[in-house]
């Protein structure tokens, strides 16, 4: 497979065909910053893949990157040139958001897989174009929100759908840090000069600007190249709610934001909230702070009428809700005689219930915890799985669309002050 030519993957039978587990899948990863340095050791961890190829407009990622490889990775001075390399199989996109849309459009078109780290998009319109070009060429994409991978949110979606929780009308959650780098504002590594940063590489498409190196390290601080809170944390808490609710996307979005703290280095808030309402019948309220950790990072708690589910990183604990009915207060104030009719009714009904079997509600509180590999490498193993098998994703073009849809129109809401709603013909904000 690695030898054939690029245009037999989009017009031959080899974009649909297995591949035995023998045969060495090689990977071109396009950007290796801090979380795709995390991929390169994840990836490194699959058995049968092979790193043959990086790309970086900072020097230094590359020379660490290389290392980590164990010098078997060459160095790309263009993105472009991997995806002119038949003997790749798949790449890695970690760019900037403002990125994405291009460079995996050019690498579906020149026949690679794709893993792209989330947000699929820097605007809701880009998802549908990267969705053509998935249909037109036949390869596989698969987006970087890695939560949806692990054994912790897969109990949570059985639970859920057991119907142990009843029904679920609300969902909360949210991320929260409380320190600089927290709030993206990185350490600038002391050899970054315009010497070893290629500045117009990482513009692109972005509005023209002079060389910055907080532009360029920072740059999930700055609209011109990332949505911010939303479109970095938000979009991990909106993938994991559209698995476990079998949800496509909210019908209709309000949100508010503000920058009170962390005011150098940036233009996007440090505060952020949202409240989601979906069709299906339940509202999310999402929220994130940079000023504030109580939470020990995340919080993610899904309300039903018979129990609540919290959800960490690698645990769950299922509550059991009491629903006690307490009337005693009203009753009171009726004739004597109405009163002790109404408990006498109450007591015979709950006999009848237990005398049925009928009693469901689950009295104890039950914990789970994962243990084994974590939600990225298990997220890589899936993806890998299906460049060899030719399976679907387990998250796709539409998956990833959705989600960081939700992104945007959440900044939207703050940006323009008004409720957005979706189009859901048309996988398109309704204007």
């Amino acid at each position: 497979m690695s030898g054939a030519p690029a245009g037999a993957y989009v017009l031959g039978a080899s974009a649909s065909t297995p591949r035995s587990f023998n045969d060495k899948v090689t990977v071109g990863m396009i950007a290796v910053g801090a979380r795709a340095q995390e991929l390169l050791e994840g990836i490194k961890m699959v058995e049968g893949v092979e790193i043959v190829a990086i790309c970086d407009a900072y020097k230094g990622r590359l020379e660490r990157a290389v290392e980590r490889s164990e010098g078997r990775a060459k160095i790309y001075d263009n993105y472009r040139k991997i995806f002119d390399d038949d003997t790749i199989d798949a790449v890695t996109i970690a760019t900037p958001d403002h990125w994405h849309k291009q460079q995996v459009i050019e690498a579906l078109e020149a026949g690679k897989d794709v893993y792209c780290e989330k947000p699929l998009t820097y605007t809701v319109s880009e998802g549908l174009e990267i969705a053509e070009a998935v249909k037109r060429t036949g390869k596989l994409l698969q987006i970087g929100s890695q939560g949806m991978s692990s054994d912790t949110q897969h109990k949570a979606r059985e639970i859920i759908r057991s119907g142990r929780l009843g029904r679920v009308t609300m969902i909360r959650a949210s991320y929260n840090r409380n320190s600089s780098s927290g709030a993206w504002l990185y350490p600038i590594p002391p050899d970054a000069s315009p010497e070893t940063v290629d500045w117009e590489s990482f513009l692109g498409s972005a509005p023209k600007h002079h060389y910055d190196l907080e532009r360029f390290f920072r740059w999930r601080c700055y609209r011109d190249y990332s949505g911010g809170i939303a479109t970095d944390l938000f979009v991990h808490l909106c993938t994991t709610i559209h698995f476990l609710m079998d949800a496509k996307m909210p019908a209709t979005v309000a949100a508010r934001g503000n920058l009170y703290r962390w005011k150098e280095s940036r233009d996007v808030p440090d505060t952020l909230n949202a409240i989601l309402e979906y069709p299906e019948g339940f509202t999310v309220n999402l929220s994130s702070t940079f000023n504030n950790d109580y939470t020990r990072g995340q919080s993610f708690q899904v309300l039903g009428t018979e129990g609540t589910l919290e959800i960490g990183f690698r645990d769950l604990k299922f509550i059991p809700g009491k629903g006690r009915v307490n009337n005693r207060w009203i009753v009171k104030s009726w004739p004597r005689q109405l009163e002790q009719d109404y408990h006498d009714k109450i007591k015979a009904h709950a006999a009848a219930l237990a005398a049925a079997n009928d009693v469901r509600r689950v009295k104890e509180s039950e914990e789970y915890k994962e243990t084994g590999r974590n939600a990225t490498l298990q997220h890589l193993d899936h993806f890998f799985d299906s460049v060899r098998s030719r399976k679907p994703t387990v998250q796709d073009v539409w998956a990833g669309h959705r989600a960081a849809a939700c992104a945007h129109l959440i900044n939207d809401s703050v940006e323009n002050d008004r409720i957005v709603h979706w189009d859901f013909d048309k996988e398109l904000q309704r204007l």
